[in-house]
Order: C-alpha cells, then sequence, then structure tokens
C-alpha cells in the first residue's frame, strides 16, 4: 500500500431517510468508535464503511428508500401530498416542472455512495491525488477551526493555481511579467514554483485564490430537485452539496448528471411533452454561435486560459479540416495532477490527452435535426456533461451542455430561465 493512505481511519456508518438518523461527523479530528482498516483508499461500492487519511473523509453509506407507486410522487410543501399522473397532464410543458417540486434531495441519493471530504488542513498534493484515485471532480471542504464545510474544492481551482502561477520554460529568463488571460493585463510575476504550492496546504490555496473562491452554495435534503436545478443553474456551479440542517453532515453531492439520470429513469412513465419529438435547434437549445474550441496543437496553457477567460468546462478538438475529432474539458486536466506533468504546460494537447483515463469517454456527438428525446438519451447512456452537434461533415455547429438541457425541461416552464451573458460555448 502507498504511504500515502497509510493514516486513513476506517469505521462504519448508516444513513437512513430520516435526517435525523445520521451519524454525526462533525468532529474532523476524531473518528467514531470502529475499528481501523488498511483495505485502502476507495469505499466498498456495498458496503458501509467510511476512511479517513489524515484530514480527508470518504464515506460509503446505505439508506433505506421505500419506493413510492409508478403512479404517484411526493413533495414537501409543509406536508407530503400525493402527485397523480392526471395532475401531471393538465399542463403538459409543466410536467418535468412539476415532478422536479415533487421529489426531494432524498429520493435521488442512492442506497450507498461514496463522498469524500478534505480538511482545510490536508496537503493539496494529497487532496489532488485523492479526487484522481477516487474517480470524483470535486470535494466539500471542512474547516475543523470554524466546525463547518467553508466551500469546496474543484478542478477549477487547480486549473486557476496553474494559470496564475506557472512560468513557461519557453519565457525568456529576464521576463519578470505575467500576462492575465482574462483581462490581458501584465503583473510582476511570481516566483513561486509549481512544486512548492503541491507541498501548501489546501487552506494556503484558498488564501492565494480568494479572487476566485465563491463561498459555499448547499442545499437541504428535504429541498426539492427542482431547488437543485434552480441553485445549480443560477449560482452557475456544477457540483451542490447536500447538508444535513440537524446534524451539519454532508450527505450527497448533487451535480446536473445526477439529476438528469434521474428524471430519465421515469421519463416513460410521465406524459411526454411535444416538444420531445421537436429537433433542438428548432428549440434553441445550447450554443449555436461562437462557439470556443481547440486543436490538437494546442498548448495546455492557452487551453486553461480559454477555460478562464471564455468561462467554459470543456473545448471540441478540431483536425485540420475543422472536423470534430475529440474534447477537451476541465476533468482532462486533473491529469496533469496525477502524472506530475505541470511544469511544462507548454505541451500539446494532443500529448496531453494520452495521459486520460481509458474509463473516461472521448467526444460524443449528435446533428442538429435530432430530437430532443434522442439527444436526452443519449447523454444519459454515454455518461457525459455535453453534446457537441456536428454537420453532415463533421464541423462543429452547436453545443449542448446538461446545464443547457435542465434550464429548458424545467426552468424554462417554470419562468425562471437564466438569461445568458455572454455567446460561447457551454458553461458545464
Amino acid at each position: 500500500m502507498s504511504k500515502d493512505w497509510n493514516n486513513f481511519f476506517t469505521y462504519s456508518t448508516q444513513k437512513k431517510c430520516s435526517s435525523s438518523n445520521c451519524l454525526p461527523m462533525r468532529s474532523s479530528t476524531t473518528p467514531p468508535s470502529g475499528g481501523q482498516n488498511e483495505a485502502g483508499p476507495s469505499a466498498s461500492a456495498s458496503g458501509t464503511s467510511c476512511r479517513r487519511r489524515s484530514s480527508s473523509i470518504i464515506i460509503s453509506r446505505r439508506r433505506s428508500h421505500s419506493h413510492s407507486p409508478a403512479n404517484s410522487f411526493h413533495s414537501q410543501e409543509g406536508e407530503l401530498e400525493c402527485m397523480e399522473i392526471a395532475d401531471l397532464e393538465e399542463d403538459e410543458d409543466k410536467v418535468f416542472v412539476k415532478f422536479m417540486k415533487a421529489h426531494r434531495c432524498y429520493d435521488l441519493i442512492p442506497n450507498s455512495a461514496k463522498l469524500v471530504v478534505f480538511d482545510t488542513t490536508l496537503g493539496v498534493k494529497k487532496a489532488f491525488f485523492a479526487l484522481v484515485y477516487n474517480g470524483v471532480r470535486a470535494a466539500p471542504l471542512w474547516d475543523n477551526t470554524r466546525q463547518d464545510y467553508i466551500g469546496m474544492l474543484t478542478i477549477t481551482d487547480f486549473i486557476n493555481i496553474l494559470q496564475k502561477y506557472y512560468k513557461s520554460p519557453l519565457t525568456e529568463e529576464g521576463s519578470e511579467f505575467d500576462t492575465d488571460a482574462e483581462t490581458e493585463q501584465r503583473s510582476p510575476r511570481s516566483s513561486v514554483k509549481m512544486d512548492e504550492l503541491e507541498e501548501h496546504r489546501i487552506a494556503t490555496w484558498r488564501v492565494a485564490l480568494k479572487d476566485r473562491t465563491k463561498s459555499l452554495v448547499h442545499i437541504a435534503p428535504d429541498d426539492s430537485l427542482f431547488e437543485v436545478i434552480k441553485t445549480l443553474v443560477h449560482c452557475r456551479i456544477h457540483r451542490l452539496p447536500v447538508i444535513d440542517p440537524v446534524t451539519g453532515n454532508a450527505l450527497y453531492v448533487m451535480t446536473h448528471k445526477r439529476v438528469l439520470k434521474f428524471l430519465y429513469l421515469y421519463i416513460n412513465d410521465l406524459p411526454s411533452p411535444g416538444y420531445m419529438k421537436q429537433s433542438v435547434k428548432e428549440l434553441h437549445i445550447g450554443t449555436w454561435d461562437n462557439i470556443a474550441t481547440a486543436t490538437y496543437d494546442m498548448p495546455v496553457i492557452t487551453a486553461l486560459n480559454m477555460f478562464v477567460s471564455r468561462r467554459v468546462s470543456a473545448l471540441p478538438v478540431l483536425d485540420n479540416e475543422g472536423k470534430v475529432v475529440d474534447i477537451y474539458a476541465k476533468f482532462d486536466v486533473i491529469n496533469l495532477a496525477a502524472e506530475k506533468s505541470y511544469n511544462n504546460l507548454d505541451v500539446s494537447l494532443e500529448e496531453a490527452l494520452q495521459h486520460r483515463n481509458n474509463s473516461v469517454g472521448g467526444v460524443v456527438t449528435c446533428k442538429a435535426e435530432e430530437t430532443l428525446a434522442t439527444i436526452i438519451q443519449r447523454l444519459v447512456k454515454a455518461e457525459v456533461h455535453r453534446i457537441v452537434v456536428v454537420d453532415g461533415d463533421f464541423k462543429c455547429t452547436g453545443i449542448i451542455s446538461l446545464s443547457d438541457l435542465l434550464s429548458f425541461l424545467v426552468l424554462k416552464p417554470a419562468g425562471e430561465y437564466p438569461e445568458r451573458k455572454m455567446s460561447s460555448s457551454s458553461v458545464l
């Protein structure tokens, strides 16, 4: 076993539907009673174990769940009330709005799930290695001094650090200035080296990124999935932790992908709105102009600058003829941490993508004429966060994110459709 995992504590925890039955975990220094284990850092998919590495916690928990009849749904607005399928048929365009308002966060949380939580005193190097090892993209941050969650550690933080402190080996020795990718203003170059940064604690990084760090946005387990979607889209975030207001425990992390997958489980049992048979081009879902793209020979640092300046999280990769051949996403950047290859970000995307995990799929495409129902099915089955729209020559004509889909299906009929502030690629 790697030395990095030697000081994990292993203990059991169980979660039931009642939030009051959750195991308190407010202290990040004292584990609950239970044996220690050397089984490794990854929580069992079917067990109820939790592992802690120094100040990081990985929780796997079970929850009892009573399945409702297929033709009724429950909502919590003061009291639980039954919603029949007939109610959904009254206003066809709002069927998904009613569905999301009729389900709570608890309905989406699986029987067994893995949650990674980092203490802010944990070293950055170990934290990002843990993200890679456990196949997760973000983790709630626990401040032991405040005894509270204060934010999320995400791949975006890693990108912001790389962009802020990276010094190209191709830069002239005498250069003492950096150029900001977003403002194009020059500023004195930092003398901090990347290998020094990885030895810092998470708390130190948060200070360095104070101008880009968001305060923690979270939701309660009894809140509806409608509120989840609204919060994710309006706050322009990709991950929303569910925190029990009674115990203060982090229970799960909501994402666009998990919400859409939950809807897809029931979609054939729900009345189907007429627009599901219309094409995504007709419905104008997604982005159809000024799309941020890349090429295989683009340096990694240029792609990172585009992520920040264009506020996108993926770049369709085009070949010399302008055809879509791949995609470079923010999640691919985490491989730089795993391979410790971030000291030279002038390497091409083609070289960087060679380190991509085989389990991570490449680009998923569709045609503008395909129906909304087809696009939803393809996204859910491919388990990706976006789909690239191509024409007959495989040229990129648009891009549709999960955020775009959920905004159209749920927020637009409810009058909560967000205004697009800029014309660019998808933000998810």
